[in-house]
């Protein structure tokens, strides 16, 4: 891109850069990337074709094209992604949070709601917060809910508690360094998590845009994927409420064998929800009753 530059003519450009394989959509990313650093609208892209980029824009643009031809994703080069309605900030040791953890989100919202309406609030326990979508989507829903985000990760406690202020919510959500139960000495309502479950095999042939660049540790899922599932049932009992609830995020193919884990600790299954793409995605336990046994 070299002297003056249109709008429209930098659509094309930039569509056309981003004309490669492993690029789904790049008419959409190409619109996107224009958007944020030329800070045009899409309403002018119709309106107002004709209308001239200022060079340091082209130069951002252009940068930001080179990153994703390197597979990174749009929304990292950004440094922020919208979850359930809420931007949130992403940082080197935060996934990336993606619409199919908005099911867990859906499906624990009723449980939240019902907690407060009985209790007056819900305490909720989020395992492996990263950016805090789960948590924070929860507590922008119900009023009276607290959520404690637990990570390993000082880098993502940061970038949580830095998405609780700027989305309102930093009254009511508190960050907590702790591997897994390790530092948790109380008792919550809800257990909330999208913990690793890919297997450690297979991360290497995961795609580029998220091998590269989300970070392992919220990936790699152990042997066959199911690590964070032992050590969140082996661990919640002494972190339960009486009558509290736990939902997971899974793998499309490990509903049976999440399920198992679960059971032979104690719990039964309550509900199983697939998300848009009808593949089964979201878990929800409570303790067995006595009758369940």
């Amino acid at each position: 891109m070299e002297g003056a530059t249109t709008l429209s003519e930098l659509l094309r450009f930039a569509r056309s850069r981003l004309t490669v394989p492993y690029i789904d959509d790049p008419a959409l990313e190409a619109r996107m990337i224009v958007e944020h650093f030329s800070g045009a609208s899409r309403a002018e892209a119709i309106s107002s074709p004709n209308r001239l980029i200022p060079a340091e824009a082209l130069a951002a643009i252009d940068a930001a094209l080179r990153r994703r031809l390197a597979h990174e994703p749009v929304h990292r080069i950004f440094g922020h992604r919208e979850f359930y309605g809420l931007d949130l900030l992403l940082s080197p040791e935060t996934l990336e949070p993606r619409p199919d953890t908005e099911t867990l989100v859906e499906t624990m919202l009723p449980v939240i709601s019902e907690t407060v309406a009985r209790k007056g609030e819900c305490r909720i326990l989020d395992l492996g917060t990263g950016t805090g979508a789960i948590a924070l989507a929860l507590l922008s829903e119900v009023e009276r809910a607290l959520a404690t985000g637990v990570d390993i990760s000082e880098d993502a406690l940061e970038t949580a508690a830095l998405n609780a202020g700027r989305v309102g919510l930093g009254e009511r959500f508190t960050p907590l360094r702790s591997d897994w139960f390790a530092n948790i000495f109380e008792r919550f309502d809800a257990i909330v998590s999208n913990p690793p479950y890919i297997p450690a095999k297979h991360i290497d042939n995961l795609q580029a845009d998220v091998r590269d660049f989300d970070p392992r540790r919220a990936l790699d899922g152990g042997e066959d994927g199911l690590d964070a599932y032992r050590l969140i049932s082996e661990g919640a009992h002494r972190c339960l409420a009486a009558g509290g609830t736990i939902g997971v995020e899974i793998g499309y193919d490990q509903k049976d064998a999440v399920t198992g884990i679960f059971q032979r600790a104690g719990y039964r299954l309550i509900k199983a929800v697939r998300d848009i793409a009808g593949n089964d995605r979201v878990l929800m336990f409570q303790e067995s009753r006595p009758e369940d046994a």
